[in-house]
């Protein structure tokens, strides 16, 4: 394979690994995960928020602290890389359940696409640009309560949601 085409690939595996861990920033409330993906420069423009990276975190946390959960998917990834600037459009599923002003569960679907500009500094690939585009959305009334009682593991927010418990993650007579 050409070192050139090689460099690119591996550029482009860096970054993608950015929005996932910045889905699970906001999916298990961790801000110090969130925030690491962000250069300190970095500007987010979501319409209903525009500025830097510490006051972005800020916002995400306070805007989804009163759900009961939230669950981000990736979709499409296209990365054009040019040199140490790269260029992104990544789709994006994100579900939030919370409770109306009536205590009503809710279901509320909202997707489109992050338009992202990421720069490799000393090595590193970060965010130094990320706005959201807003496709479509949704609000529904909750559909899934014959889950409740059934055993399923349900996710949490850090640090109680599974995936912080390595020691769970063996076969029990290997603990």
């Amino acid at each position: 394979m050409d070192e050139q085409l090689l460099k690119v690939q591996m550029d482009k595996l860096a970054i993608m690994e950015l929005p996932a861990l910045y889905m699970r920033g906001l999916d298990r409330l961790d801000r110090d995960l969130l925030r690491a993906q962000f250069w300190d420069d970095a500007y987010m423009d979501y319409g209903i928020y525009a500025g830097d990276a510490d006051g972005f975190c800020d916002f995400c946390m306070a805007a989804l602290a009163d759900h009961d959960r939230n669950q981000h998917m990736i979709g499409q990834n296209i990365i054009e890389v040019e040199g140490d600037t790269a260029y992104g459009e990544v789709y994006f599923q994100a579900y939030h359940r919370v409770r109306s002003d009536a205590g009503e569960l809710r279901d509320i679907f909202i997707c489109g696409r992050y338009a992202d500009r990421y720069e490799k500094r000393d090595g590193i690939w970060k965010f130094s640009y990320r706005s959201e585009i807003v496709d479509w959305a949704r609000d529904d009334p909750a559909t899934d309560g014959f889950l409740e009682g059934s055993g399923n593991i349900w996710g949490e927010r850090k640090p109680d949601d599974p995936i912080y418990n390595r020691a769970a993650m063996a076969r029990p007579e290997n603990i």
